[in-house]
């Protein structure tokens, strides 16, 4: 409650922050700072120095964003009260609450539901005297069916809008690997005594990425008024959460030194990063990979009010020239690796948010859940910036409709052409694979740590008939015709189990055709002998990888290449078996191993050939690789023009870090922690250093630096740390090295009032 001089005639204001806070839910955020949601009453009570007399006196409010850019024709400030001086629809409105009493006046305030969200100052002028009431910051409303990010299941509303805490999947389609992921959006009330220690605003943070944003800086009025709208929001923040025309957040970095910052892999969660942007006075913070713009994106989102959840695509392609195909090169024996203009990622990470999409055709056919991708790819509008794309605009093949839906319909959708580099230089197409690009793809479930697939809500069945109409209609320029309406009549299922673990075998299907027989037909003249029939093609050959063993860092890798066919007769095979060190974006790094055999297929029988990948072969590369990728080049000696192809992206187990806090854990008491890590190499560990975090537990990322590690010695860690936030939260610790990336452990932590 704030006071004034004792002549005026506002004798104080009450926001009523906790009990707002509670009913927007918004009770987690500081209570210094009034945060509430549009289209949803908040109380202010203004204690006077006399009564309001109701019908004669009459209480004028101002709300307005902007500063001196706001605008009443733009909808940026707003003129209203008791009574209304309006008279306008969709505007601020207030009314007397019935808690009003002879020395105060409590006034019920609601923001239209369409209204910009921002930062704003709430003034009261009455008896001739103004007073600034309340700064405020209004935000979208999920739990209002008036406003456009309307979400009307509960369970979903929690998670994608308060839970601070979910899970990131990486690695690759045949080694799904969950990253816990702390977004940390949420920051709870400060007691005074510690408030010089808190710098870690959220609210703050997340509406300095409006403000910093290039539409702002170059026409603010237009910017501010279009804030209401939950598309050019997501775009906009799209925008500004990496850094390469705007100062964002995030500088993306794929290259193999991350000087003067920090490894994509170094961070947890999203709240460092954001503060370490404030901190540095809004400078860009180094560095960041797809999942960690991701993961920053989706904070920000969800504390503007905005459901948000991340996604991951498996085996995704990045196209480069909008032809739905991407070629990949594979090197021959002898040969040097090929770089392509396009690329296939082991997986890419966007973030989906909920909206309506009343600039899109058909009423609310593409209403629902939106991709907004954060990684700077490719520019869209001169910017780094991608979506709101609808995502029943993808699985329709609506490829005209805003904002990208032709890049990322590609990135589920492309066509992979494969082709064999040869030692001279020349490239010889191996096979056309319809059916490789976006598997798995991988959102956390509502309310528990699994995993759900969501394939089926991005494309049909693989191979189905309306999986191909929809692929045609996407290319074609008549979009007059239909999309899944002229597919055959597949509907959208749900979600897809996850994929096995085969992989894909190249090659060509067998070919057709006998000739017709000859002969003279009854009656007729004699006919010159049919040509003879064509040799037939060999079967197909089905090849496929085994794990022997779990792959884990530091351990031999064991896998087996099992080829096997139906033909009737033994082949003569050359296989040219090759382990290349790869970045996840499908980046080569180093050549590992290599190896041509020669070997004999008999009929109906399984070759089986070992593969050992020795830890000391990978270790150095692995430093800066994220995946080993095994490929079996296999040609038919008889049959040379039969070539066939199958790779598996191997994904390397992390080391185990181990994390316990012992004891009860209360609020604003110390409470103590331990960490556990063996050295997984047989190597001594060099710059080791032990970073924790965790919102709610600590206010910012505590780092330790660790001395050498002999082999097979494990080294523990002893700390201590005061939670300042009650309830389930997780401490995360990353060990780091020069010998390796980033090693990850966790724990739960329960704190208690």
């Amino acid at each position: 409650m704030s006071s004034v001089d004792n002549n005026s005639v506002f004798k104080g204001v009450d926001v009523h922050a906790k009990s707002n806070h509670s009913e927007h839910h918004t009770s987690e955020l500081p209570e210094d700072q009034l945060t509430v949601r549009r289209g949803q009453a908040f109380k202010v009570t203004l204690n006077l120095s006399k009564p309001f007399k109701q019908g004669l006196d009459s209480l004028v409010l101002n709300a307005s964003t902007g500063g001196s850019h706001a605008s009443e024709e733009k909808g940026t400030s707003c003129r209203f009260g008791i009574p209304d001086v309006t008279g306008r629809r969709a505007s601020w409105t207030a009314r007397r609450d019935a808690g009003s009493s002879a020395s105060s006046l409590a006034v019920l305030i609601t923001a239209p539901a369409d209204a910009p969200v921002g930062k704003y100052h709430l003034k009261a002028t009455l008896w001739g005297e103004d007073k600034m009431v309340a700064t405020l910051v209004l935000l979208f409303n999920p739990w209002f069916s008036g406003d456009a990010v309307f979400m009307p299941d509960e369970q979903e509303r929690q998670e994608y809008v308060l839970n601070e805490q979910g899970v990131i999947y990486r690695g690759s389609s045949n080694y799904i690997s969950p990253l816990n992921w702390d977004f940390g959006h949420c920051v709870s009330f400060i007691p005074l005594v510690l408030l010089e220690q808190f710098e870690d605003d959220m609210v703050e943070i997340c509406c300095q990425v409006l403000d910093s944003n290039l539409n702002y800086k170059n026409n603010p009025g237009s910017d501010l008024a279009s804030r209401g709208d939950p598309a050019y929001v997501g775009r906009v923040v799209s925008a500004m959460i990496n850094g390469p025309d705007d100062r964002g957040v995030l500088m993306g970095n794929w290259s193999d030194s991350f000087a003067g910052g920090f490894s994509p892999s170094h961070w947890s969660g999203s709240h460092d990063i954001l503060t370490l942007w404030k901190k540095n006075k809004y400078q860009t913070v180094k560095y960041g990979q797809c999942w960690v713009f991701a993961g920053v994106m989706c904070s920000v989102m969800r504390l503007l009010g905005i459901p948000t959840r991340v996604v991951s695509n498996y085996v995704s392609a990045h196209d480069t020239n909008s032809n739905l195909t991407i070629d990949v090169y594979h090197a021959d024996e002898g040969a040097e690796h090929k770089e392509s203009p396009d690329s296939i990622w082991n997986y890419h990470v966007w973030v989906e948010s909920w909206m309506k999409r009343p600039d899109l055709k058909d009423g609310v056919v593409f209403d629902g859940w939106q991709v907004l991708d954060a990684t700077p790819q490719e520019a869209s509008n001169g910017l780094y910036q991608c979506g709101p794309a609808s995502l029943a605009a993808i699985l329709k093949g609506e490829t005209e409709l805003p904002y990208d839906v032709p890049f990322v319909f590609a990135e589920v959708n492309a066509d992979c052409v494969d082709w064999l580099t040869k030692a001279d230089g020349t490239d010889e197409m191996m096979t056309s694979d319809t059916k490789r690009v976006g598997k798995s793809i991988s959102t956390k479930a509502v309310g528990y740590d699994k995993r759900v697939d969501i394939t089926r809500s991005y494309k049909h069945r693989e191979g189905s008939e309306a999986e191909r109409a929809v692929f045609k209609y996407a290319l074609s320029d008549d979009k007059d015709s239909g999309g899944e309406d002229s597919a055959g009549g597949e509907s959208s299922a749900g979600g897809e189990s996850s994929a096995g673990g085969e992989s894909s075998a190249g090659g060509e299907g067998s070919a057709g055709g006998e000739g017709s027989a000859g002969g003279e037909p009854d009656g007729g003249t004699s006919q010159p002998p049919a040509p003879p029939a064509p040799p037939l093609p060999p079967p197909q050959l089905t090849i496929r990888f085994d794990e022997m063993s779990v792959p884990e860092y530091g351990k031999d890798v064991q896998l087996r290449l099992v080829l096997s066919s139906e033909g009737r007769v033994e082949r003569k095979l050359k296989i040219h078996i090759s382990v290349d060190a790869m970045h996840y974006n499908g980046t080569f790094v180093a050549t590992i191993q290599s190896e041509v055999k020669e070997e004999t297929l008999h009929p109906l029988r399984e070759l089986s050939l070992p593969i050992v990948i020795p830890a000391r072969s990978y270790q150095e590369h692995m430093r800066k690789a994220d995946s080993l990728k095994v490929l079996a080049v296999v040609t038919d000696k008889r049959h040379p023009d039969k070539i066939y192809l199958a790779e598996d992206d191997v994904i390397l187990r992390d080391a185990p870090v181990i994390v316990t806090v012992s004891g009860f854990v209360r609020q604003y008491q110390e409470a103590a922690g331990e960490v556990i890590f063996m050295n997984p190499i047989q190597e001594t560990l060099t710059d080791m250093t032990l970073s924790l975090s965790g919102s709610g537990l600590l206010r910012q990322e505590l780092e330790y630096k660790l001395p050498d590690q002999s082999p097979n010695t494990r080294i523990r860690v002893q700390f201590k740390f005061t939670p300042h936030r009650t309830g389930k939260k997780w401490l995360t610790a990353d060990i780091h090295s020069s010998m390796f990336k980033d090693f990850k452990g966790r724990c739960e932590v329960n704190v208690r009032l």
